[in-house]
């Protein structure tokens, strides 16, 4: 079992971020090593509606308790009225790739009859990734059948030759206490083409015992083979992390024991941990992730020896 140490809420949204269109939240945090001294955490940032936007925190690869900037401006702003992103996006993930750095993300909209919909789009920067431009104002991850109403990749690795995507599906809704929650279990694909993924898909996993929902896959190669980090919620309100491994990517099986963290006995990330991401940092490896309401606080950091991970992990 993997040992963290936890670092505290690092960055605090309501005091540190600029405000507007940032007056809380850090949903979805995803590091990005912009040099050997600097790690870009994107994430959701939410103004007061509650509508998410797409920007950054730069924090000290060697201490990211200490702010070295925060964007001014969304790098990504909710889309056109009446498109798949005009309510709100989270973060999937941000892979360098021919053309630029692709940024994978999550648009949210709004709907007469359903809580919400929730699916991907994809965003490439040519600047460095201060700045990003939609490949297309529709969902590359759409509705299809059995995946109605989510299709959230938060995983893409690319070979040179072709994408490999882990994501969420969602097709239905759990209710609990009067209220609706969406269901959804983790997929794969491989696609040589973003705009033309295939529908023909492999589920991962599914959601065991009194679990709901599992989902917000991040993998990593370890050596030859893959580790997953995930979240997954229960009907009675439980909202945490949880691990599998697997030797092609496929097919896994989950060992939540294996991760090694877990809610703190008071603050911030007292009563739900969740949305994990791992980078590398020498010999350790860093964990930002979210804490109770789903990373309403912002964002904190882990840290754990990377030795323990077997070898050295590359997202």
């Amino acid at each position: 079992m993997t040992i963290w140490r936890k670092q505290g809420l690092v960055f605090d949204t309501a005091r540190q971020g600029v405000g507007g269109w940032m007056r809380h939240s850090a949903l979805t945090p995803t590091p990005w090593p912009i040099d050997e001294s600097t790690i870009r955490v994107y994430a959701g940032f939410r103004d007061d509606d509650g509508v998410s936007r797409i920007g950054y925190v730069d924090v000290l690869a060697k201490e990211p308790s200490i702010i070295l900037r925060v964007s001014k401006q969304p790098v990504l702003d909710v889309g056109r009225a009446g498109c798949f992103d005009d309510n709100g996006m989270i973060l999937g993930d941000v892979i360098d790739a021919p053309g630029g750095l692709h940024l994978f993300y999550v648009g949210f909209q709004q709907v007469a009859r359903a809580k919400f919909l929730a699916f991907t789009g994809l965003a490439i920067s040519s600047d460095g990734g201060e700045h990003f431009e939609r490949v297309q104002e529709t969902p590359i991850l759409d509705r299809a059948p059995g995946r109605s109403t989510i299709g959230a990749v938060h995983t893409a690795m690319f070979d040179g030759m072709q994408w490999r995507l882990w994501y969420a599906v969602g097709d239905d809704w759990e209710w609990i206490g009067g209220r609706p929650f969406p269901r959804y279990h983790i997929r794969c694909v491989t696609t040589r083409d973003l705009t033309d993924i295939p529908r023909d898909d492999h589920v991962c996993l599914l959601p065991r015992d009194s679990e709901y929902r599992i989902g917000r896959p991040r993998v990593y190669q370890v050596g030859d083979r893959y580790a997953m980090l995930f979240t997954r919620g229960n009907i009675t309100g439980e909202y945490l992390p949880g691990m599998a491994f697997s030797d092609d990517g496929r097919d896994w099986a989950r060992r939540d024991e294996a991760l090694g963290i877990g809610l703190s006995d008071s603050g911030w990330d007292s009563r739900t941990l969740c949305y994990p991401a791992l980078i590398p940092r020498g010999d350790d490896v860093l964990m930002f992730y979210n804490g109770n309401d789903m990373g309403q606080d912002g964002f904190g950091v882990a840290v754990a020896r990377q030795s323990l991970f077997g070898e050295a992990i590359h997202a």
